[in-house]
């Protein structure tokens, strides 16, 4: 049986993704920040998928320790997995920041899921067919890398900074698609759409993001829409040998200059291992 891992699991698209991989046959490891939450989730996953072939693992990826920890755990509980799914995300309408200082767009989109793959390539490796696939947005076009002052200390914006994390999910999947080259590994992304997920609220700010939802609510698509192109990347034969590349609605498309930029690909990843204290080869 294939193993998929799908990172915010608890509702939304990765609930969704969740049920349909595991309607598919597949061994889902639902993460999740929330223990409670996830738990609600993980019992509505087994009733929607007929399928008890579900396990929930409790995953902060604002947390470089609990990354790490969760990435332990999982290499020792299994032998490989077949697809990661990096789809936890978060729009946050204040300037926030992860336990390890980041801000928590940049921190949670982009770092916390570096880390995360990074660290379970071993696993990725080991199927006979391993597929990473990073949820990114549209929303990426209008974002630029702010080396200088990657973590909106001195101007935030919530615009700028998801803009900036989204880029940084298609610059990501560039270079390890370049670093995996003639290994059994696959690496794209994919733009969902404007989708209704819970994205954006959290305790902090749970009326603000209520609301950009309420009103935004006449202008997006279903979450069983909005994972159609993850569950394609993630278990089409049309895309066994295709690597990285970003796609919308099933089909590959091109993304901003910056985000084809290979020397900015390069880039942001050494800076990425400075900040998770990572040294990859």
């Amino acid at each position: 049986m294939k193993t998929v891992l799908v990172t915010g699991a608890n509702s939304g698209m990765g609930l969704v993704t969740s049920i349909e991989m595991a309607k598919r046959g597949f061994y889902v490891v639902m993460a999740c920040r929330d223990a409670e939450r996830g738990q609600k989730a993980l019992e509505e996953a087994r009733k929607q998928s007929g399928s008890t072939h579900l396990e929930l693992r409790r995953l902060d990826l604002a947390s470089l320790e609990s990354i790490r920890n969760f990435a332990t755990q999982f290499s020792n509980s299994f032998n490989s997995l077949d697809v990661l799914i990096n789809n936890a995300g978060v729009l946050a309408v204040k300037r926030m920041v992860t336990t390890d200082g980041f801000e928590s767009m940049m921190g949670v989109n982009h770092l916390g899921h570096f880390l995360l793959t990074n660290l379970l390539l071993e696993p990725l490796r080991s199927a006979q067919q391993g597929r990473i696939v990073t949820i990114s947005s549209s929303a990426h076009k209008s974002g630029s890398i702010n080396f200088e002052d990657p973590h909106l200390i001195r101007k935030y914006s919530i615009v700028k900074g998801y803009a900036q994390s989204k880029l940084a999910n298609i610059l990501f999947t560039l270079e390890i698609s370049e670093r995996l080259k003639g290994s059994n590994v696959t690496a794209n992304c994919l733009d969902p759409g404007p989708v209704s997920t819970n994205i954006g609220i959290s305790r902090s700010n749970r009326f603000w993001g209520e609301l950009f939802h309420a009103i935004m609510k006449p202008f997006v698509s279903s979450p069983i829409k909005g994972a159609q192109t993850a569950i394609y990347l993630a278990t089409s034969p049309e895309v066994d040998r295709v690597t990285g590349q970003y796609f919308h609605k099933q089909k590959i498309s091109k993304p901003s200059v910056a985000a084809r930029d290979k020397r900015l690909a390069s880039q942001l990843w050494e800076w990425s291992e400075r900040e998770v204290g990572l040294r990859t080869t």
